[in-house]
């Protein structure tokens, strides 16, 4: 089960992602953060989700390499992302 919640602060958008997010849950993600992205500056608050998977993981990081802000973000996804941007890199070489 997840869910997210959005909120207002200054002149962005919060969205605070929680709970257990799997690749089936991407599509319907995309559509919420893409519309609120298209009018504002976005933060993905990540201080209540509990487990990722891989393709959620790649979305998050393309949220982030898009402009977003990723907050709150617990260590081991920042790790995976990170470890991902370094596989991306390499491979492109």
């Amino acid at each position: 089960m997840w869910k997210v919640k959005r909120r207002k602060d200054r002149d962005r958008i919060v969205l605070t992602l929680s709970g257990h997010v799997q690749s089936e849950h991407v599509n319907e993600l995309r559509q919420v953060f893409v519309s609120e992205a298209a009018t504002q500056d976005l933060i993905l608050d990540l201080k209540d989700l509990k487990l990722v998977d891989q393709n959620v993981v790649s979305f998050l990081a393309d949220c982030e390499a898009r402009g977003a802000t990723l907050r709150n973000c617990p260590t081991y996804v920042r790790e995976w992302i990170r470890a991902e941007r370094t596989e991306q890199r390499v491979n492109s070489e």
